[in-house]
């Protein structure tokens, strides 16, 4: 059985001491071997009780076990196989022992069984004739001789050293008893050319001293009475290759199983495992579910079309940024530009150019740098650039106010150092709130595996989410103020109104940000950055266009237009 991995086999037994005591030991060892289980095991009548024949027939045909071990002698046999001749029982490997001689019996092989019994396989006693044994064993009576029986221990004795080869080529000893070591032949019954049936050795077990047993055998002279012209498969379950798992079936022997997949993220890599092994914390199971592999990692990638996409607009922004300040420094002179407070203007395209070059923090690899200033200089960049704005429309109304009767002293707290002082004021807020919250909760580099449960995704924890609140939260309140004066300016008399402009602006930025706390919650891994850098580039394209776009349209496709008198015509018009 182990030989062929025969572990599912039926048992035919004659119902008498023999059979019993046989069927019996053998299901024993079976067991205890965990070599394989017994699918049926039934005893076969001595009459020919027709009933009873049936239904072990019937129970042959329809188990799944291809194998029948049979003890019971030939006498037994006979009105079986009239039953599987009358069901046609075919495609069964049969196996005979030795002690029920019918092996070499040839009263049963006759031409109506053989069509079934042909490709038997069976043990025979290994026989031998020594010249005058049987005389002198009928002569002695050890029983009557004390001297005698004394002998006998002695030859007992000297029996155990015994260790020759006879002329045969059979190795000889005895063990501790005194008693031969067995050497069984293995007999198959072969269907010859011509038609007829053959019962040659095709093999031999041998039992050493020791306990072990040695299996000699030629397979290719095994004749298998099968189309296949090869052993038979005789198990109840295939075997659980590496990928599954072996689930017992509830009442049924351990030989009856079923192949479960394991599930995702473990594995099996052995025959017959009877669990799966979840596989460590960065590694998952392989589509067969038989190895780990690294999992896959997932990040904002500067080689990725979103990332590539994405570096490219903030570096043709800052490089927009730099041309716009190109022209604005080479216009310098003209009325656009000193009407417009050309310092203010140099400052937002500073902090523009801050504002896109930040963008790139949120590309790449999380590392404790850039997760420590991904925030802390957008957050600066952008209360830098929306503190100027703010403070322009603040120096708007403050010019509009001084034109008023009694105003004139309004502008002293607008000069050059107190815009700077005020700008630079607010900038130092959001610094401190920046600080605060690095020093307390710092953002860190985080393997996050909850998202995908094969992936791993590289983020920044943000620490803090209040310090994360209270930075937006800045910027908001200092864009919500701009937008609100700015709406507020945005009939005063002036041909080029820059509240309008500042109006639009921060209508654009106000609009992105809104839009932003829900898609930022609601995006994983990496697209949360996603988010963030769009409404930066978004909100920071907004600014540069609605704030610089008609003042360059001007100085570059209209010069006419950039002169004091045009900038001022609608003031003397209403004077």
């Amino acid at each position: 059985m182990r030989q062929f991995e025969w572990t599912w086999v039926g048992v035919l037994f004659s119902d008498d001491d023999y059979g019993h005591d046989a069927a019996l030991t053998f299901q024993s060892e079976l067991v205890q071997s965990g070599l394989g289980c017994v699918a049926y095991s039934e005893a076969l009548p001595w009459h020919n009780d027709l009933a009873k024949l049936q239904r072990i027939v019937t129970v042959m045909k329809t188990s799944t076990a291809r194998v029948v071990i049979v003890f019971a002698y030939g006498t037994y046999i006979v009105n079986l196989m009239e039953e599987v001749v009358k069901q046609n029982v075919a495609g069964m490997q049969w196996m005979l022992p030795a002690a029920a001689g019918w092996t070499t019996d040839t009263t049963i092989q006759t031409p109506h069984y053989l069509p079934y019994l042909r490709g038997t396989l069976g043990f025979a006693i290994r026989r031998g004739e020594i010249p005058g044994l049987k005389d002198f064993l009928l002569k002695i009576h050890p029983d009557n001789d004390p001297d005698k029986r004394h002998g006998d221990i002695i030859l007992v004795y000297y029996l155990k050293k015994v260790n020759f080869t006879t002329s045969f080529g059979d190795d000889v000893s005895f063990d501790e008893n005194g008693d031969p070591l067995p050497i069984l032949d293995i007999m198959n019954w072969a269907w010859l050319p011509n038609g007829t049936t053959k019962v040659r050795n095709v093999g031999v077990v041998k039992k050493s001293a020791s306990g072990d047993e040695e299996l000699i055998l030629d397979e290719d002279s095994i004749f298998w009475n099968f189309k296949t012209k090869k052993p038979p498969r005789s198990v109840c379950s295939e075997s659980c290759f590496p990928g599954t798992r072996l689930a017992r079936r509830k009442g049924e022997p351990v030989c009856c199983f079923d192949c479960i997949a394991c599930s995702e993220g473990k594995i099996s890599n052995g025959t017959d495992s009877t669990e799966c092994t979840s596989c460590p914390e960065d590694f998952w199971s392989s589509p067969q579910r038989d190895h780990c592999v690294p999992k896959s990692v997932e990040f904002l990638s500067y080689h990725e079309g979103l990332g590539i996409s994405l570096t490219t607009i903030s570096l043709l922004g800052t490089l927009t940024c730099a041309i716009v300040m190109g022209i604005f420094i080479y216009h310098r002179e003209t009325p656009m530009v000193r009407a417009n407070n050309s310092e203010l203007s140099f400052q937002i395209l500073m902090s523009l150019k801050l504002c896109f070059m930040c963008s790139l923090l949120f590309i790449g690899q999380p590392r404790i740098w850039t997760c420590q200033l991904r925030h802390a200089v957008f957050g600066i960049s952008f209360v830098l650039c929306v503190s100027c704005i703010l403070i322009k429309t603040m120096v708007v109304l403050a010019v509009f106010k001084a034109s008023k009767p009694g105003g004139a002293d309004i502008m002293k707290f607008f000069g050059v150092m107190q815009q700077r002082g005020t700008v630079l004021a607010l900038t130092s807020i959001q610094a401190i709130i920046c600080i605060v919250w690095l020093v307390s909760a710092s953002p860190t580099p985080h393997k996050n595996t909850q998202y995908y449960s094969d992936t791993i995704v590289y983020e920044c924890e943000v620490g803090s989410t209040v310090g994360f609140a209270v930075l937006l939260g800045y910027i908001g309140l200092l864009a919500l103020l701009s937008f609100v004066l700015a709406f507020m300016a945005r009939n005063l008399p002036d041909n080029f109104n820059e509240a309008k402009l500042i109006t639009f602006s921060m209508l654009i930025f106000c609009a992105v940000w809104i839009a932003f706390i829900p898609a930022y919650i609601s995006s994983p891994g990496k697209y949360a950055d996603v988010v963030e850098v769009f409404a930066i580039l978004a909100s920071s394209f907004g600014l540069l266009t609605a704030l610089f776009g008609p003042k360059c349209y001007i100085m570059l496709l209209k010069p006419e237009r950039n002169t004091k008198k045009s900038i001022m015509g609608r003031a003397a018009t209403k004077t």
